[in-house]
C-alpha cells in the first residue's frame, strides 16, 4: 500500500507541485519518493520509516544549500525566462 501511495504521488502531485527533488537536484540520482519506493521493496515498513529520516535530513540541507548558492529560487518555474 505504501509504494503505491508513492506512485500515486509520483504520478499525480509531484508533476503540478512546482519543484523538484533538492536532493535529487544537488547529489544526482534518485528523488526521495523514489528512493524511499525502492527502498519499500527491500525492507520492512518499520526498516524503512527509521531509515527515511536521515534521507529526509539531507534533502533538507541539500535545499538549504541549493537556496545559498542559487538566486533564492529552486522552484523551476519562476527561473524560467518569461
Amino acid at each position: 500500500m505504501a509504494i503505491h501511495s508513492i506512485t500515486a504521488y509520483q504520478r499525480y502531485i509531484s508533476p503540478v507541485k512546482g519543484f523538484a527533488c533538492p536532493h535529487r537536484q544537488l547529489h544526482g540520482g534518485e528523488s526521495c519518493s523514489t528512493y524511499i519506493k525502492r527502498m519499500l521493496s527491500e525492507q520492512s515498513l518499520m526498516e524503512v520509516v527509521k531509515s527515511s529520516q536521515k534521507r529526509f535530513q539531507d534533502c533538507a540541507l541539500a535545499s538549504r544549500t541549493l537556496t545559498k548558492t542559487s538566486s533564492g529560487c529552486i522552484v523551476i518555474p519562476c527561473c524560467l525566462p518569461f
